[in-house]
């Protein structure tokens, strides 16, 4: 039997109709602004017009600031000092890929930690290892948030993550230990990775490798998680190869899967700043 989709869509509109009537509640004098730093590549940009899709019937303003490719880091650093001190801007999201005159690690540590809304400053990334409350990336949170919506227990399962990025892989290890699941974690320096992924009764694909995992690489019955984004031709496509659905019990579909929720959930957090900030 075909594996049942966990179709995102459910679940990020219940996510954003909660969000909504918590905007109402918010009294500011100002406009709820996010500040997207864009970089000049077609997939950010791609991603900044998905997260405007979302967010502008919130009433939520996107706020647009380019990367030249030219900028070096005490340009950055001027830019992002000047977006943590303007009270209307909620929160800041710095978009990859960074212009290649940036260190990958540079908004982590430019971001006041209160404007963090992917949970990437050591502050908010320490909470979620440490298990304490904290803003947590929305794509890892987006998964688990799937996971429950669709009634998926995770406690006590056996849980393999493919893929150790600070945006995704790492941060959902935390997430998934707090949920009580068993984890193991792989990446490029794995051996039989197949041996591994077979073994897992809760698959998290976040590789970024187009079709990565294939059907005999999946236990039967396992639940699916593919966070991966590829384009491929003109296409969409995951981590994991359609095929797995004649294998596993449960499977995100590529597109319409983690993305929609993945947008829910910074909406979310975005949301949770400004009422900190308000307090």
């Amino acid at each position: 039997m075909p594996a049942r989709l966990l179709d995102g869509r459910p679940v990020a509109e219940e996510i954003l109709r909660a969000v909504r009537e918590q905007i109402r509640q918010i009294s500011t004098q100002h406009l709820l602004t996010l500040a997207l730093l864009l970089p000049d590549d077609v997939g950010a940009k791609a991603y900044a017009r998905a997260i405007h899709k979302t967010l502008a019937p919130l009433g939520v303003q996107v706020r647009h600031v380019p990367l030249d490719e030219s900028i070096d880091e005490a340009g950055f650093r001027e830019i992002v000092t000047r977006l943590n001190q303007q009270p209307e801007v909620a929160g800041i999201l710095a978009l990859q890929p960074l212009p290649r005159s940036l260190p990958r690690w540079l908004p982590a540590l430019t971001i006041a930690p209160e404007k963090d809304v992917d949970g990437m400053t050591p502050i908010n990334a320490g909470r979620l290892f440490l298990g304490l409350p904290a803003v947590a990336p929305s794509t890892p949170a987006g998964g688990m948030e799937l996971l429950r919506y669709y009634g998926i227990a995770v406690a006590g399962r056996r849980a393999v993550v493919v893929g150790r990025s600070p945006v995704v892989g790492r941060p959902l290890v935390s997430l998934l230990l707090s949920a009580d699941a068993t984890v193991t974690v792989c990446h490029r320096k794995t051996t039989d990775l197949a041996e591994v992924t077979r073994t897992a009764e809760l698959l998290f694909v976040a590789a970024g490798s187009p079709g990565l995992i294939g059907p005999e690489m999946v236990r039967p019955g396992a639940v699916v998680v593919d966070f991966g984004i590829n384009v491929v031709g003109e296409r969409l496509v995951g981590d994991v190869d359609p095929a797995v659905a004649e294998v596993a019990s449960a499977i995100t579909p590529v597109p319409g899967g983690t993305g929609p929720v993945t947008n829910a959930v910074l909406a979310r957090n975005l949301v949770t700043l400004a009422r900190l900030q308000r307090s």
